[in-house]
């Protein structure tokens, strides 16, 4: 793995987790500056391996942790028979949070959730609030049932406006949606209705692009598109949790700041629904940031833009730490 920018910080590692080894990948200029742990998405989506697109900037004021989850990426290729739980994960990421402190000689670490990862970042900060700095959610999910629902109508509209007899149908061969579905066939379903979104740029694309990019990413192996491939079926006891995932079931009080940063393009975590939630929210800190022209891949669409968030974040970290926004 070549260090393309000579980065003080930049490694590969298997570290021993709950009782498997997991992947970890670092990258950073300075050890003092603040540990942002990345949780990807999926449920089995490792991002660690596109990190290279949209990260160059962040590792100069922060340390860039990538964590393949168990059933993801290069941990799922270390580990083919290990099917992940909610339960294993929230353990799991707790005790990477632990193996982080004692490296970098920090007394908390930041959250950075992005789609599945808000769901597990969410439900850490509300389990061990005392370990986290603070949590930044992009693509941040708030009901998946109703992101579906207003993602569809959403597809539904343009398509009607545009004459796009082709969308309709395949609209129409969805059928009453989202349904009543659950787990893998509610996955599978929505993986339909991300073809006709991906024809308007309203969620994410798994296109030639998509794929040229994998294969160019310094830490690229062929086992990667393996791991991929296979994470629907290791994790389906993880798919049936977030198919049925609702965050407004839970209390609206958070213990740390809260950021959250959403692609004003987006329509598969409908960015209207976490900007309608964020304000019911008490937390002793909380800004919401929305970014034009960006999708669901909001650091890889506008990835100056937002940069020039996570500096005002840090800064404001560092400026209004007893601040409290209602």
């Amino acid at each position: 793995m070549r260090n393309k920018f000579s980065r003080l910080i930049y490694f590969e590692e298997y570290v021993q987790i709950n009782g498997i080894n997991q992947y970890l990948f670092h990258a950073g200029t300075k050890y003092d500056n603040p540990v942002m742990l990345f949780l990807h998405g999926g449920p089995g989506f490792a991002e660690s391996i596109f990190s290279y697109i949209f990260q160059e900037k962040w590792e100069e004021i922060f340390t860039v942790v990538h964590w393949d989850q168990r059933g993801a990426g290069k941990t799922l290729t270390k580990n083919p028979n290990e099917c992940p739980t909610i339960n294993l994960m929230l353990k799991d990421l707790f005790e990477i949070i632990q193996y982080l402190k004692k490296k970098y000689n920090k007394q908390k670490i930041i959250i950075f959730g992005h789609s599945w990862g808000t769901i597990l970042g969410s439900m850490f900060i509300k389990k061990h609030p005392e370990e986290v700095a603070y949590y930044i959610g992009v693509g941040q999910v708030i009901s998946m049932f109703e992101n579906e629902r207003v993602g569809y109508e959403k597809v539904k509209e343009l398509s009607l406006r545009a004459n796009d007899k082709k969308s309709l149908k395949e609209l129409e061969i969805l059928g009453d949606y989202p349904g009543n579905n659950h787990g893998i066939g509610f996955k599978k379903k929505s993986e339909k209705l991300r073809a006709v979104q991906g024809k308007y740029n309203l969620a994410a694309n798994g296109n030639l692009s998509a794929i040229i990019s994998l294969i160019k990413s310094p830490i690229f192996k062929l086992s990667d598109i393996t791991a991929l491939i296979k994470m629907d079926k290791v994790n389906k006891e993880l798919i049936e949790f977030w198919s049925k995932f609702d965050i407004r079931s839970e209390s609206i009080e958070y213990k740390v700041p809260i950021y959250y940063v959403l692609g004003k393009n987006d329509w598969q975590t409908p960015y209207v629904i976490a900007q309608e939630y964020f304000k019911k929210i008490n937390a002793p800190y909380k800004k919401l940031y929305l970014i034009p022209d960006a999708g669901h891949m909001t650091m890889i669409d506008q990835p100056n833009l937002f940069f020039d968030v996570l500096i005002d974040i840090n800064y404001k970290q560092k400026q209004n730490k007893s601040i409290t926004i209602m």
